[in-house]
């Protein structure tokens, strides 16, 4: 099992490897939210379908057939990037978590900044070399 965000680990420097991470800590968080009743616990579900499909976007990526298929996929993880960052945010406005939900927020915000310069600098490359 991997560490909280909330201990300040390392992060990986892999966006593969810290997606990876960002969807474990989200499943341990989702684990816990089940015991705060049936909105919390509908969240939570939603909640990792985004973080782990993220994760398996940018995996896929990494195997795509031509640079518009690479960008497709990580544009479909980045707006599963986004989709949890909601969903993480309504969370703790709404009180299900406190304060320890904050640095997954923050990874979150940090992972949407990282894809959305992968997506920017693989466009301005295939520019470049049409």
């Amino acid at each position: 099992m991997s560490q909280p965000l909330t201990r300040r680990t390392p992060k990986p420097f892999d966006i593969r490897e810290r997606l990876f991470v960002f969807a474990c800590d989200v499943v341990e968080t989702a684990q816990k939210l089940h015991t705060h009743g049936r909105i919390a616990g509908a969240l939570s579900v939603q909640l990792v379908d985004a973080a782990v499909s993220a994760a398996a976007n940018v995996e896929e990526a990494d195997d795509a057939s031509s640079d518009k298929d690479f960008r497709a996929k990580e544009r479909i993880a980045l707006r599963e990037i986004k989709e949890a960052r909601l969903r993480l945010r309504v969370l703790r406005r709404t009180g299900f978590v406190g304060a320890e939900l904050d640095p997954l927020i923050e990874e979150s915000d940090a992972l949407r900044r990282i894809v959305s310069s992968i997506i920017r600098k693989n466009a301005s490359k295939s520019v470049t070399e049409a």
